[in-house]
Protein backbone atom coordinates (compact mmCIF):
# COMPACT_ATOMS: atom_id res chain seq x y z
CA UNK A 1 0.00 0.00 0.00
CA UNK A 2 3.00 2.56 0.41
CA UNK A 3 4.58 1.73 -2.54
CA UNK A 4 1.61 2.50 -4.48
CA UNK A 5 1.35 6.10 -2.57
CA UNK A 6 5.14 6.47 -3.23
CA UNK A 7 4.63 5.59 -7.00
CA UNK A 8 1.75 7.98 -7.26
CA UNK A 9 3.38 10.84 -5.47
CA UNK A 10 6.04 10.65 -7.96
CA UNK A 11 4.10 10.79 -10.92
CA UNK A 12 2.21 14.02 -9.97
CA UNK A 13 5.62 15.59 -9.32
CA UNK A 14 6.84 14.52 -12.68
CA UNK A 15 3.93 15.66 -14.14
CA UNK A 16 4.42 19.37 -12.30
CA UNK A 17 7.76 19.31 -14.04
CA UNK A 18 6.86 18.69 -17.03
CA UNK A 19 4.49 21.74 -16.96
CA UNK A 20 6.96 24.30 -15.04
CA UNK A 21 9.33 23.28 -17.88
CA UNK A 22 6.63 23.92 -21.12
CA UNK A 23 6.12 27.31 -19.74
CA UNK A 24 9.24 28.44 -18.82
CA UNK A 25 13.02 28.40 -20.75
CA UNK A 26 16.50 27.14 -18.97
CA UNK A 27 16.73 30.29 -17.16
CA UNK A 28 13.29 30.12 -15.41
CA UNK A 29 12.25 33.23 -17.41
CA UNK A 30 8.62 33.93 -18.34
CA UNK A 31 7.62 33.98 -21.83
CA UNK A 32 4.54 35.55 -22.66
CA UNK A 33 1.82 34.20 -24.30
CA UNK A 34 0.62 35.75 -27.87
CA UNK A 35 -2.00 38.76 -27.05
CA UNK A 36 -5.05 38.22 -27.58
CA UNK A 37 -6.71 40.07 -30.40
CA UNK A 38 -8.25 43.34 -28.94
CA UNK A 39 -7.00 42.75 -25.60
CA UNK A 40 -7.35 45.76 -23.41
CA UNK A 41 -3.70 47.49 -21.65
CA UNK A 42 -2.71 46.48 -18.28
CA UNK A 43 -3.93 48.65 -15.60
CA UNK A 44 -0.35 50.15 -15.07
CA UNK A 45 0.24 51.38 -18.58
CA UNK A 46 -0.62 55.25 -19.47
CA UNK A 47 -3.64 54.88 -22.10
CA UNK A 48 -2.31 57.47 -24.79
CA UNK A 49 -5.70 59.00 -26.21
CA UNK A 50 -4.87 59.81 -30.09
CA UNK A 51 -6.33 63.60 -31.12
CA UNK A 52 -8.63 63.81 -33.46
CA UNK A 53 -7.48 66.00 -36.63
CA UNK A 54 -9.28 69.29 -37.03
CA UNK A 55 -9.01 71.98 -38.59
CA UNK A 56 -9.84 75.61 -38.75
CA UNK A 57 -9.66 79.00 -41.17
CA UNK A 58 -8.29 82.56 -39.97
CA UNK A 59 -8.55 85.90 -40.84
CA UNK A 60 -6.46 88.79 -39.70
CA UNK A 61 -5.35 92.17 -40.71
CA UNK A 62 -2.08 93.33 -40.79
CA UNK A 63 -0.91 96.80 -41.80
CA UNK A 64 2.74 96.29 -40.70
CA UNK A 65 5.29 93.60 -41.25
CA UNK A 66 6.13 93.32 -38.24
CA UNK A 67 2.83 92.21 -36.85
CA UNK A 68 2.22 89.61 -39.84
CA UNK A 69 5.93 88.08 -38.91
CA UNK A 70 4.88 88.13 -35.61
CA UNK A 71 0.75 86.30 -36.01
CA UNK A 72 3.03 83.91 -38.51
CA UNK A 73 5.38 82.81 -36.33
CA UNK A 74 2.73 82.29 -33.65
CA UNK A 75 0.42 79.73 -35.87
CA UNK A 76 4.12 78.01 -36.64
CA UNK A 77 5.10 77.46 -33.07
CA UNK A 78 1.05 75.97 -32.39
CA UNK A 79 0.90 73.87 -34.91
CA UNK A 80 4.07 72.10 -34.53
CA UNK A 81 3.36 71.01 -30.80
CA UNK A 82 -0.79 70.64 -32.11
CA UNK A 83 0.23 68.55 -35.35
CA UNK A 84 -3.62 67.18 -34.79
CA UNK A 85 -4.86 70.83 -35.41
CA UNK A 86 -4.64 72.46 -39.35
CA UNK A 87 -5.24 76.44 -39.63
CA UNK A 88 -5.95 76.80 -43.44
CA UNK A 89 -6.60 79.35 -45.39
CA UNK A 90 -4.65 81.91 -43.36
CA UNK A 91 -5.86 85.31 -44.75
CA UNK A 92 -4.32 88.13 -43.88
CA UNK A 93 -4.77 91.94 -45.95
CA UNK A 94 -3.09 94.97 -45.86
CA UNK A 95 -5.73 96.60 -48.08
CA UNK A 96 -6.91 99.76 -47.97
CA UNK A 97 -10.00 98.74 -45.94
CA UNK A 98 -9.74 95.62 -43.35
CA UNK A 99 -13.59 95.88 -42.75
CA UNK A 100 -13.85 95.74 -46.76
CA UNK A 101 -11.57 92.99 -47.23
CA UNK A 102 -13.83 90.87 -44.47
CA UNK A 103 -17.25 91.65 -45.63
CA UNK A 104 -15.72 90.95 -49.11
CA UNK A 105 -14.89 87.16 -47.90
CA UNK A 106 -18.73 86.80 -46.03
CA UNK A 107 -20.13 87.96 -49.59
CA UNK A 108 -18.23 84.82 -50.84
CA UNK A 109 -19.28 82.22 -48.07
CA UNK A 110 -15.05 82.66 -46.99
CA UNK A 111 -15.63 84.20 -43.49
CA UNK A 112 -12.67 82.88 -41.21
CA UNK A 113 -13.37 80.82 -38.32
CA UNK A 114 -11.28 82.51 -36.04
CA UNK A 115 -11.01 85.98 -36.83
CA UNK A 116 -9.22 88.86 -35.56
CA UNK A 117 -12.30 92.05 -35.58
CA UNK A 118 -12.02 95.39 -35.57
CA UNK A 119 -15.60 96.38 -36.71
CA UNK A 120 -16.89 94.21 -34.51
CA UNK A 121 -20.17 95.82 -33.69
CA UNK A 122 -20.70 95.35 -37.68
CA UNK A 123 -20.42 91.28 -37.20
CA UNK A 124 -22.30 90.91 -34.00
CA UNK A 125 -25.27 92.55 -35.64
CA UNK A 126 -25.23 90.58 -38.45
CA UNK A 127 -25.30 87.34 -36.31
CA UNK A 128 -21.48 86.15 -38.04
CA UNK A 129 -19.43 86.27 -34.21
CA UNK A 130 -20.17 84.13 -31.26
CA UNK A 131 -19.51 85.29 -27.87
CA UNK A 132 -15.84 84.14 -26.37
CA UNK A 133 -15.93 80.77 -24.29
CA UNK A 134 -16.26 81.99 -20.23
CA UNK A 135 -13.14 79.67 -19.96
CA UNK A 136 -11.05 82.15 -21.83
CA UNK A 137 -11.96 85.52 -19.91
CA UNK A 138 -9.70 84.37 -17.49
CA UNK A 139 -6.48 85.03 -19.34
CA UNK A 140 -7.03 89.01 -19.87
CA UNK A 141 -7.17 92.07 -17.38
CA UNK A 142 -9.84 93.59 -18.90
CA UNK A 143 -12.81 92.86 -21.84
CA UNK A 144 -14.24 95.31 -23.33
CA UNK A 145 -18.56 94.43 -23.62
CA UNK A 146 -21.21 95.03 -26.39
CA UNK A 147 -24.68 95.14 -25.19
CA UNK A 148 -22.96 92.98 -21.97
CA UNK A 149 -21.22 90.38 -23.84
CA UNK A 150 -18.19 89.56 -24.73
CA UNK A 151 -16.50 88.75 -27.83
CA UNK A 152 -12.99 89.85 -28.04
CA UNK A 153 -10.03 88.52 -26.57
CA UNK A 154 -7.77 91.77 -27.12
CA UNK A 155 -4.57 90.98 -28.56
CA UNK A 156 -2.83 93.65 -27.69
CA UNK A 157 -3.56 96.97 -25.59
CA UNK A 158 -4.42 99.70 -27.42
CA UNK A 159 -1.05 101.89 -27.95
CA UNK A 160 -0.70 105.66 -27.72
CA UNK A 161 1.19 107.15 -30.28
CA UNK A 162 3.76 109.27 -30.72
CA UNK A 163 6.57 111.07 -32.55
CA UNK A 164 9.99 109.29 -33.57
CA UNK A 165 12.30 111.68 -34.71
CA UNK A 166 15.94 111.35 -35.61
CA UNK A 167 18.23 112.42 -32.73
CA UNK A 168 20.91 113.71 -35.80
CA UNK A 169 18.35 115.62 -37.34
CA UNK A 170 17.44 117.26 -33.92
CA UNK A 171 20.89 118.37 -33.15
CA UNK A 172 21.62 119.34 -36.47
CA UNK A 173 18.38 121.75 -36.64
CA UNK A 174 19.92 122.92 -32.71
CA UNK A 175 16.95 121.99 -31.24
CA UNK A 176 18.05 120.29 -27.80
CA UNK A 177 14.57 120.24 -25.79
CA UNK A 178 11.61 118.38 -26.97
CA UNK A 179 8.34 120.39 -26.98
CA UNK A 180 6.26 121.01 -23.68
CA UNK A 181 3.17 122.62 -25.68
CA UNK A 182 1.70 122.35 -29.33
CA UNK A 183 2.88 125.71 -30.49
CA UNK A 184 6.58 124.07 -29.25
CA UNK A 185 6.32 120.88 -31.49
CA UNK A 186 5.20 123.45 -34.67
CA UNK A 187 8.36 125.97 -34.08
CA UNK A 188 10.38 122.72 -33.91
CA UNK A 189 8.58 121.83 -37.24
CA UNK A 190 9.74 125.10 -38.67
CA UNK A 191 13.54 124.43 -37.21
CA UNK A 192 13.61 121.24 -39.20
CA UNK A 193 12.27 122.79 -42.46
CA UNK A 194 14.65 125.86 -42.03
CA UNK A 195 17.35 122.94 -41.56
CA UNK A 196 16.61 121.84 -45.36
CA UNK A 197 15.00 118.27 -44.17
CA UNK A 198 11.25 117.19 -44.64
CA UNK A 199 10.07 117.59 -41.36
CA UNK A 200 7.22 114.60 -40.93
CA UNK A 201 6.87 111.70 -43.37
CA UNK A 202 3.11 110.14 -43.79
CA UNK A 203 2.28 107.10 -45.38
CA UNK A 204 -0.96 108.23 -47.11
CA UNK A 205 -1.00 106.22 -49.69
CA UNK A 206 -2.39 103.64 -46.94
CA UNK A 207 -5.32 104.89 -45.87
CA UNK A 208 -5.42 103.66 -42.13
CA UNK A 209 -1.97 105.73 -41.56
CA UNK A 210 -4.11 108.82 -42.27
CA UNK A 211 -5.97 108.02 -39.23
CA UNK A 212 -3.03 108.95 -37.00
CA UNK A 213 -3.00 112.36 -37.29
CA UNK A 214 -6.33 112.87 -37.71
CA UNK A 215 -7.09 111.13 -34.68
CA UNK A 216 -3.83 113.29 -32.53
CA UNK A 217 -6.39 116.46 -33.46
CA UNK A 218 -9.70 114.54 -32.65
CA UNK A 219 -8.26 113.33 -29.16
CA UNK A 220 -7.02 117.03 -28.17
CA UNK A 221 -9.25 119.04 -29.22
CA UNK A 222 -12.50 117.37 -29.32
CA UNK A 223 -12.38 114.42 -26.93
CA UNK A 224 -10.20 115.76 -24.58
CA UNK A 225 -13.88 118.07 -24.01
CA UNK A 226 -17.06 115.29 -24.50
CA UNK A 227 -15.65 111.36 -24.63
CA UNK A 228 -19.46 111.51 -25.42
CA UNK A 229 -19.42 113.62 -28.86
CA UNK A 230 -19.86 110.42 -31.37
CA UNK A 231 -23.24 109.75 -29.58
CA UNK A 232 -24.20 113.28 -29.61
CA UNK A 233 -23.54 113.47 -33.65
CA UNK A 234 -24.92 110.57 -34.14
CA UNK A 235 -28.10 111.94 -32.51
CA UNK A 236 -27.83 115.53 -34.15
CA UNK A 237 -26.42 117.41 -30.96
CA UNK A 238 -23.73 118.20 -32.04
CA UNK A 239 -22.27 118.75 -35.61
CA UNK A 240 -18.84 118.50 -37.37
CA UNK A 241 -18.94 122.72 -37.75
CA UNK A 242 -18.91 122.95 -33.82
CA UNK A 243 -15.86 125.01 -32.98
CA UNK A 244 -13.45 122.22 -31.43
CA UNK A 245 -14.00 120.05 -34.67
CA UNK A 246 -13.31 122.76 -37.10
CA UNK A 247 -10.24 123.85 -34.48
CA UNK A 248 -8.68 120.31 -34.79
CA UNK A 249 -9.44 120.22 -38.66
CA UNK A 250 -7.70 123.19 -38.85
CA UNK A 251 -4.90 122.48 -36.79
CA UNK A 252 -4.56 119.30 -39.27
CA UNK A 253 -4.99 121.23 -42.60
CA UNK A 254 -1.84 123.36 -41.58
CA UNK A 255 0.09 120.43 -40.30
CA UNK A 256 -0.16 118.84 -43.68
CA UNK A 257 0.25 121.85 -46.03
CA UNK A 258 3.50 123.61 -44.24
CA UNK A 259 5.57 120.29 -42.41
CA UNK A 260 4.82 116.77 -43.83
CA UNK A 261 6.65 115.53 -46.94
CA UNK A 262 5.47 116.36 -50.53
CA UNK A 263 5.32 112.74 -51.71
CA UNK A 264 2.74 112.06 -48.48
CA UNK A 265 0.24 111.12 -51.14
CA UNK A 266 2.03 108.17 -52.97
CA UNK A 267 4.25 107.21 -49.69
CA UNK A 268 3.02 103.85 -48.50
CA UNK A 269 2.86 102.95 -44.74
CA UNK A 270 5.74 100.04 -45.21
CA UNK A 271 8.32 102.53 -46.61
CA UNK A 272 8.20 105.34 -43.78
CA UNK A 273 10.88 103.90 -41.18
CA UNK A 274 13.08 103.46 -44.75
CA UNK A 275 12.54 107.40 -45.43
CA UNK A 276 13.35 108.10 -41.75
CA UNK A 277 16.48 105.82 -41.24
CA UNK A 278 17.88 107.45 -44.45
CA UNK A 279 17.32 111.02 -43.72
CA UNK A 280 14.78 112.38 -46.40
CA UNK A 281 12.62 113.13 -43.05
CA UNK A 282 13.44 114.20 -39.85
CA UNK A 283 10.32 112.30 -38.19
CA UNK A 284 7.55 109.90 -38.39
CA UNK A 285 3.75 110.12 -36.54
CA UNK A 286 2.94 106.15 -35.62
CA UNK A 287 2.34 103.95 -33.31
CA UNK A 288 4.96 101.58 -31.33
CA UNK A 289 4.61 98.88 -33.22
CA UNK A 290 7.37 100.91 -35.79
CA UNK A 291 9.68 100.98 -33.33
CA UNK A 292 11.24 97.37 -34.83
CA UNK A 293 10.84 98.21 -38.21
CA UNK A 294 13.53 101.17 -37.81
CA UNK A 295 15.61 99.18 -36.08
CA UNK A 296 15.60 96.63 -37.98
CA UNK A 297 15.70 99.34 -41.29
CA UNK A 298 19.31 100.81 -39.84
CA UNK A 299 20.30 98.96 -36.35
CA UNK A 300 22.89 102.02 -36.05
CA UNK A 301 20.01 104.50 -36.11
CA UNK A 302 19.38 107.31 -33.39
CA UNK A 303 16.06 107.98 -32.50
CA UNK A 304 13.64 109.03 -29.60
CA UNK A 305 9.98 108.76 -28.68
CA UNK A 306 7.55 111.56 -27.16
CA UNK A 307 3.84 112.19 -27.13
CA UNK A 308 3.10 115.23 -28.67
CA UNK A 309 1.39 117.58 -26.06
CA UNK A 310 -2.12 119.70 -26.56
CA UNK A 311 -2.11 123.58 -26.39
CA UNK A 312 -2.02 123.57 -22.82
CA UNK A 313 0.65 121.28 -22.31
CA UNK A 314 -1.95 118.79 -21.17
CA UNK A 315 -0.96 114.77 -23.19
CA UNK A 316 -4.34 113.10 -24.15
CA UNK A 317 -3.11 110.08 -26.07
CA UNK A 318 -5.14 107.65 -27.80
CA UNK A 319 -5.22 104.09 -24.81
CA UNK A 320 -8.48 103.11 -24.11
CA UNK A 321 -9.17 99.48 -24.42
CA UNK A 322 -10.77 98.83 -27.66
CA UNK A 323 -13.30 96.43 -28.51
CA UNK A 324 -10.64 94.45 -31.00
CA UNK A 325 -9.63 91.09 -30.82
CA UNK A 326 -9.82 87.52 -31.95
CA UNK A 327 -13.19 86.18 -31.89
CA UNK A 328 -14.87 82.83 -33.29
CA UNK A 329 -17.81 82.88 -36.15
CA UNK A 330 -20.96 82.14 -34.90
CA UNK A 331 -20.73 79.46 -38.06
CA UNK A 332 -17.47 77.84 -36.45
CA UNK A 333 -18.99 77.96 -33.16
CA UNK A 334 -21.70 75.30 -34.27
CA UNK A 335 -18.23 72.69 -34.37
CA UNK A 336 -17.67 71.24 -30.82
CA UNK A 337 -13.56 70.31 -32.48
CA UNK A 338 -13.14 73.17 -34.08
CA UNK A 339 -13.78 75.49 -30.86
CA UNK A 340 -11.82 73.56 -28.55
CA UNK A 341 -8.84 73.68 -31.37
CA UNK A 342 -9.37 77.63 -31.66
CA UNK A 343 -9.83 78.15 -27.94
CA UNK A 344 -6.27 76.17 -27.48
CA UNK A 345 -4.53 78.36 -29.80
CA UNK A 346 -6.04 81.45 -28.44
CA UNK A 347 -4.94 80.03 -24.84
CA UNK A 348 -1.47 79.17 -26.78
CA UNK A 349 -0.73 83.03 -27.98
CA UNK A 350 -1.45 84.32 -24.35
CA UNK A 351 0.88 81.98 -22.45
CA UNK A 352 3.71 84.35 -21.13
CA UNK A 353 6.53 82.36 -23.41
CA UNK A 354 4.65 82.51 -25.95
CA UNK A 355 3.23 85.77 -25.81
CA UNK A 356 6.58 87.71 -25.07
CA UNK A 357 7.82 87.08 -28.07
CA UNK A 358 4.59 88.35 -30.04
CA UNK A 359 5.19 91.59 -27.51
CA UNK A 360 8.66 91.79 -28.22
CA UNK A 361 8.29 91.73 -32.12
CA UNK A 362 5.56 94.10 -32.55
CA UNK A 363 6.37 96.24 -29.06
CA UNK A 364 3.31 95.95 -28.18
CA UNK A 365 1.12 96.14 -24.55
CA UNK A 366 0.58 93.01 -22.93
CA UNK A 367 -3.38 92.59 -21.97
CA UNK A 368 -3.31 89.51 -19.77
CA UNK A 369 -3.67 88.94 -16.28
CA UNK A 370 -0.70 86.67 -16.02
CA UNK A 371 2.37 88.54 -15.51
CA UNK A 372 4.60 88.99 -19.13
CA UNK A 373 8.07 90.49 -19.06
CA UNK A 374 10.42 90.64 -22.66
CA UNK A 375 13.07 93.29 -23.62
CA UNK A 376 12.12 96.67 -24.46
CA UNK A 377 14.57 100.24 -25.48
CA UNK A 378 14.63 103.64 -25.04
CA UNK A 379 11.64 103.75 -27.11
CA UNK A 380 9.31 101.33 -25.44
CA UNK A 381 9.97 102.30 -21.99
CA UNK A 382 8.61 105.86 -22.78
CA UNK A 383 5.59 104.19 -24.21
CA UNK A 384 5.45 102.18 -21.35
CA UNK A 385 5.39 104.98 -18.92
CA UNK A 386 2.82 106.52 -20.94
CA UNK A 387 0.49 103.77 -20.01
CA UNK A 388 1.18 103.59 -16.66
CA UNK A 389 1.16 107.29 -16.39
CA UNK A 390 -2.40 108.38 -14.54
CA UNK A 391 -1.53 111.76 -15.59
CA UNK A 392 -1.65 111.11 -19.18
CA UNK A 393 -5.06 111.15 -19.94
CA UNK A 394 -6.44 108.16 -22.66
CA UNK A 395 -9.27 108.93 -25.45
CA UNK A 396 -9.93 106.36 -28.62
CA UNK A 397 -9.35 107.19 -32.49
CA UNK A 398 -12.81 108.43 -33.57
CA UNK A 399 -13.53 104.87 -35.01
CA UNK A 400 -12.69 102.67 -31.73
CA UNK A 401 -15.36 104.28 -29.51
CA UNK A 402 -18.29 101.85 -29.31
CA UNK A 403 -21.51 101.37 -27.58
CA UNK A 404 -23.48 104.62 -28.11
CA UNK A 405 -20.19 106.34 -29.25
CA UNK A 406 -19.66 104.01 -32.07
CA UNK A 407 -20.05 105.78 -35.46
CA UNK A 408 -21.56 104.11 -39.09
CA UNK A 409 -18.72 101.69 -40.07
CA UNK A 410 -18.43 102.98 -43.87
CA UNK A 411 -17.78 106.96 -42.28
CA UNK A 412 -13.83 106.37 -41.33
CA UNK A 413 -12.39 105.85 -44.01
CA UNK A 414 -14.67 108.17 -46.41
CA UNK A 415 -13.73 111.34 -43.59
CA UNK A 416 -9.96 110.25 -43.67
CA UNK A 417 -10.37 110.43 -47.95
CA UNK A 418 -12.19 113.92 -47.16
CA UNK A 419 -9.32 115.62 -45.12
CA UNK A 420 -6.83 114.21 -47.93
CA UNK A 421 -8.81 116.22 -50.28
CA UNK A 422 -8.90 119.11 -47.94
CA UNK A 423 -5.25 119.19 -47.76
CA UNK A 424 -4.54 118.45 -51.76
CA UNK A 425 -7.79 121.53 -52.80
CA UNK A 426 -6.91 123.94 -50.26
CA UNK A 427 -10.45 123.64 -49.21
CA UNK A 428 -12.18 126.00 -46.42
CA UNK A 429 -12.30 123.56 -43.13
CA UNK A 430 -16.30 124.31 -42.59
CA UNK A 431 -17.30 123.68 -45.93
CA UNK A 432 -15.83 120.39 -45.71
CA UNK A 433 -17.16 119.91 -42.15
CA UNK A 434 -20.68 120.45 -43.40
CA UNK A 435 -19.89 117.69 -46.15
CA UNK A 436 -19.17 115.41 -43.32
CA UNK A 437 -22.03 116.14 -41.62
CA UNK A 438 -24.39 115.05 -44.36
CA UNK A 439 -22.14 112.12 -45.34
CA UNK A 440 -22.44 110.99 -41.38
CA UNK A 441 -26.33 111.44 -41.02
CA UNK A 442 -26.91 109.27 -44.27
CA UNK A 443 -24.47 106.26 -42.98
CA UNK A 444 -26.92 106.61 -39.77
CA UNK A 445 -30.09 106.34 -41.73
CA UNK A 446 -28.39 103.80 -43.96
CA UNK A 447 -27.79 101.26 -41.24
CA UNK A 448 -30.94 101.98 -39.59
CA UNK A 449 -32.53 100.11 -42.66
Amino acid sequence: MAKKSLFVLLVLVLAFTALLSACGNNNNEATPAPAAENEAPAKDEPVVEEKKDVEFSMGYATGDPATKAAIEETIEAFTAVNPHVTIKNISETSSASYLDWLKTKDAVGEFPDLVELRDTKVFVDAGKVAELPADLHSLFTFLPELNGKVYNAPISGNPPQGIMYSKKAYADAGITELPKTYDEFLAIQQKLLDSGISPLVVGGKDIFHMGFWTNYFLINEVYSQDPDWNSKRTDQAASFTDPAMVQAITDYKELFSKYVDKGWLSTADNQTASILVTGKAAQLFSGPWMIGQIQEADPSFEFGFYAIPNREGKLYVNGMPALSGWALSAEAAKDADKVEAMKAFITFCFEPAQYSKYLATVNAIPTTTAEVTYETGEQMQEVLRLVQDTTVEKRMAINNWYGENAIPPQFRNWFYKLLQELVLEKGDVTDYMKKADVEYDNNVKANQQ
